[in-house]
């Protein structure tokens, strides 16, 4: 849907402010065309907001009707007849305009009532403000910005673009004046208006109302996004995780190809570091490992060398072993087995990627730790085993599975 298709319009010409609608230009079946509301003769311009409003419910015939978004914009509330800000066109004012420095609200507002200018000239015929546009092309470069007009020569360029105005500006607005017809407000039910006029302050309001909602909901989504998702971790898909086992803690890289886990490493040796900042240092300086053949990882060192990589661990990439051995002996009901289920989580995926089954293995060579971890864990193919004293060789099995992680560090 294009909101713009279709916009209302404040214009200043001789006689004061009017309103009426513009629809912008648009193709239809080949051919660019623009128009504003009027009738067979002349554009219409209104006094008030209400007016307007009350002539487009009246169901009077208008040029208008027949444009391919006008139902889509009559079927809006009543304030669709308010202009925005940069829908208000002081016609009158533009020498005014020129007379400052070119700095972007002079340079903006003139570019802008420049085009609106010569689009009333072309819709309603005004042939001496067409021909002005076209033999003016120092006009045109008002649409470029302020830019343009920066340094000596661009100031030349725009009192010249003052002088052209000066001399032609007053022809262009008598010729306006005479190709538009204002409507008499004592063509309209003074009840109609008035009726009109409080339904679009109530609209306008309601408007006002629903998008102050909308920013809030949009500020407090923003509040509540975890910052972790605009990281350059999160858009490569490769992301720092600490481990920590017996109060020390290690941080490393980790991702997933097609959902097989990924190490920084090699060779079934996970390359850790004590602090972010070595493991940042790190990145900068070598390439041979498991990840430098993950597609994004040039976007990670281009950070780090960049010196925008910030190492900073998710939550659910942090894994704590502290405890555990402590907890598996005293019982079942002093576990957190999410803890648990997390530790476990990492030590199957340094398996998986070293490929070398030690995880399996250790299982089979355990299987009553085995049927003690699947019931910690809720697995249904332990679902007839329950946990019953000592503890403590559950207990020695997990110290067992820890010492194997640590083992693939290559510091500890």
């Amino acid at each position: 849907m294009n909101t713009r298709a279709i916009v209302p319009v404040k214009l200043s010409l001789t006689e004061g402010d009017f309103y009426t609608l513009w629809a912008t230009p648009w193709r239809q079946n080949g051919t660019q065309w623009q128009a504003f509301l009027g009738d067979d003769e002349s554009v219409l311009l209104f006094h008030t907001e209400a007016q307007l409003l009350a002539f487009l419910e009246s169901g009077t015939r208008h040029d208008l009707s027949d444009h391919p978004s006008w139902e889509e914009f009559n079927s809006r509330p009543a304030h669709r007849v308010q202009p925005a800000e940069r829908d208000v066109y002081d016609l009158v004012g533009v020498p005014a305009v020129l007379a400052q420095r070119p700095g972007h609200e002079a340079v903006s507002t003139v570019a802008r009532n420049f085009e609106v200018a010569e689009a009333l000239a072309a819709v309603t015929g005004a042939e001496r403000t067409t021909i002005f546009f076209a033999t003016h092309s120092i006009l045109r470069s008002t649409a470029r910005g302020y830019e343009h007009y920066s340094g000596e020569e661009g100031l030349r360029e725009w009192s010249g673009v003052g002088h052209v105005v000066l001399s032609n500006w007053a022809t262009v607005i008598e010729e306006l004046d005479s190709h538009v017809r204002v409507v008499d407000p004592a063509e309209f039910d003074s009840a109609v208006v008035e009726d009109a006029e409080s339904r679009i302050l109530a609209s306008a309001e309601e408007a006002a109302q629903a998008r102050a909602a909308a920013e809030e909901a949009r500020k407090a989504e923003a509040a509540a996004a975890d910052p972790y998702d605009q990281s350059v971790w999160a858009a490569a898909g490769i992301d720092p995780i600490k481990i920590t086992i017996n109060n020390k803690s290690v941080y490393t890289l980790r991702t997933y190809l097609d959902g097989s886990p990924l190490f920084l490493g090699k060779w079934g040796e996970i390359f850790t570091f004590a602090t972010p900042k070595q493991l940042t240092r790190w990145i900068m300086e070598n390439d041979d490992h498991d990840l430098a053949r993950v597609s994004t990882w040039e976007d990670i060192t281009t950070a780090a060398n960049a010196g925008d990589l910030e190492l900073s661990v998710h939550a659910d990439n942090l894994y704590t072993f502290n405890g555990l051995v402590r907890d598996i002996e005293k019982g079942p009901e002093e576990v957190d087995t999410q803890q648990m289920a997390r530790a476990y989580e990492v030590c199957a995926d340094a398996a998986d990627w070293a490929g070398d089954d030690s995880v399996n293995s250790y299982m089979l060579a355990n299987p009553r730790f085995q049927d003690y971890l699947g019931y910690m864990l809720g697995s249904t193919e332990h679902a007839g085993y329950v946990p019953s004293k000592p503890y403590s060789d559950h207990a020695t099995a997990w110290a067992g599975l820890e010492e194997m992680l640590s083992k693939r560090f290559s510091k500890f």
